[in-house]
């Protein structure tokens, strides 16, 4: 008896010292989150800004986009590259050389004077700083055991998500502040602080540089060919009216090719630079689809509202980050919520409440009128930020979750991004959509405001009229305020059909949930040691 009750207090004694966490690592850790932190963010940071750089740098308002396009299509190269780095020179060499490295371009992009500098340092801040968003998800699943992940998943989801989100409202209010070049160089002293740190704290594996003669550089090169064309062709193929531009159909040929020759390489050569046996876990696989579709819902929602602001509303940028900021303090404030809920509730349970929440904020806006405005859109975006939270938890749990350790390097690539291209797919069928569906409803509207309908005629008759008593052209005018109104209502039209075009996409989530299986349970803790 005596023996037995020694080795119960015993075998107590060692989960209580495998539950408890090492303050040093848990500093690492929080340095990580906050890099990653800074890494997302300035996806965004820029976008309600691009007017100043643009007139900073002098460029072409073709030109000013590739100030984020350039970052998105490095960033999305790195990130599944990411997993196999940190297996060859470790998560502490990796992960201090891309904070430094994302510093060092922070500060040349603040240094740039010309577009064709911006979109290189762009380019290059991109590409090194996609390394550390993996690195994170990985550490969050390897060294915190599960009892622990109900804290750790909403930190990491918290800061996936929140950073686009905020992106607009910090970049506006810096810039209005400020000057355009201070979104990169307030970077630079956390951005020392972290690399600092990461070099200092980080010890959760050892390099295994015996690798680095296996790496299929081939299959690097095929990858950047692949990925990078399709996000140009994803970024660009609206703008350049898909294939009836030369270098969309340059680039999706491109894309072909190299995505051929990536997948080949992938099952056969012994070292790939991504390792898809990942997707053969049915969570991971279910989990990278959810983290998809959530791309779009997160960067969809992310550029429509503002593009409402801007183009109906008529707001600046500092106005614009201050209306999206809601959905900002609303992901904040439901992210211990939702570690609470996620030890207590169904994985399926929460991702259905979070994907419901977010079809409903989706489906209001499909009333919205030229009239909207803040108070207007704060529940959409109140329901927006909570469900996008309440789903992320649990999306996180499900694909990382119960993958064996030695996988999760390579998988936590691969499941971030997902998201990346999620938000890039549904940004292109986005703006096609309001572009085809604006000239759509255009034409209609102006089928029936002709001159054999009364209450048009009438209309112009009396807004010419106070115009013709200034001694102006008041008929010409009436007719290109008629054409603005009309303008203004087919934009209007388009963002509904987008609006519920993403409501029964969310919709449908609910019932996939539905259909899921219970995930089996956790890895036990100390696995990934």
């Amino acid at each position: 008896m005596a023996a037995t009750t020694a080795q119960g207090a015993a075998s107590a004694a060692g989960i209580g010292a495998e539950e408890r966490m090492d303050p040093k690592r848990l500093i690492a850790f929080l340095a990580m989150v906050f890099g990653m932190f800074m890494s997302i963010l300035d996806i965004q940071i820029v976008s309600a800004s691009l007017a100043e750089i643009q007139a900073g740098l002098g460029a072409g308002s073709d030109e000013i986009a590739w100030v984020q396009t350039s970052y998105l299509i490095a960033e999305v190269i790195m990130i599944p590259l990411s997993g196999v780095l940190a297996r060859i020179v470790s998560t502490r060499v990796l992960f201090t050389f891309c904070a430094a490295g994302f510093t060092l371009a922070s500060a040349l992009c603040a240094t740039a004077t010309n577009i064709d500098q911006m979109i290189v340092y762009r380019a290059i801040q991109g590409f090194i700083g996609g390394g550390m968003i993996p690195s994170v998800f990985a550490a969050a699943f390897t060294i915190f055991p599960p009892s622990k992940r109900n804290i750790v998943s909403p930190m990491v989801g918290l800061v996936a998500t929140l950073a686009p989100t905020i992106g607009p409202t910090i970049g506006g209010y810096i810039s209005h502040a400020m000057s355009w070049h201070w979104l990169f160089l307030i970077n630079v002293i956390p951005g020392i602080l972290v690399a600092a740190a990461a070099w200092s704290l980080i010890d959760f594996d050892k390099p295994d540089l015996k690798l680095l003669k296996k790496f299929d550089w081939w299959g690097l090169v095929a990858m950047a060919v692949f990925l990078g064309s399709m996000e140009f062709v994803l970024e660009e193929g609206n703008n350049k009216d898909w294939f009836n531009d030369h270098h969309i159909v340059m680039g999706t040929v491109a894309m072909v090719i190299g995505g051929l020759i990536f997948f080949r390489r992938v099952f056969t050569v012994e070292l790939p630079v991504v390792d898809l046996r990942a997707f053969s876990n049915v969570n991971f696989a279910f989990g990278s689809l959810f983290s998809f579709i959530m791309g779009v819902g997160l960067y969809g929602l992310t550029y429509l509202y503002p593009l409402y602001l801007g183009r109906i509303r008529g707001y600046d940028s500092l106005m614009i980050g201050e209306t999206m900021f809601v959905s900002g303090a609303a992901m904040f404030l439901t992210a211990p919520v939702a570690g609470i809920l996620s030890s207590k509730l169904d994985a399926r349970v929460m991702m259905m409440i979070g994907f419901g929440g977010f079809a409903v904020g989706t489906y209001m806006m499909t009333g919205i009128t030229a009239d909207w405005d803040f108070y207007e859109l704060l529940v959409p975006q109140i329901l927006r930020g909570c469900s996008l939270m309440i789903c992320m938890v649990p999306i996180n749990n499900l694909a990382l979750g119960t993958l064996p350790p030695d996988r999760i390097k390579n998988a936590s690539g691969l499941f971030n991004l997902t998201r990346n291209l999620g938000g890039a797919v549904g940004l292109a069928i986005i703006n096609t959509m309001l572009t085809q569906r604006t000239d759509d409803h255009y034409a209609r509207l102006s089928e029936r405001v002709d001159w054999g309908n009364p209450s048009a005629l009438d209309w112009l008759s009396s807004v010419g009229a106070n115009y013709d008593s200034h001694g102006l052209d008041g008929t010409a005018i009436a007719i290109q305020k008629l054409s603005g109104v009309v303008t203004q209502q087919a934009w209007l039209m388009s963002f509904m059909d987008v609006f519920m075009t993403l409501t029964l996409l969310f919709a449908g989530l609910v019932f996939l949930s539905m259909a899921l299986k219970k995930p089996k349970s956790a890895a036990p803790a100390g696995s990934g040691h």
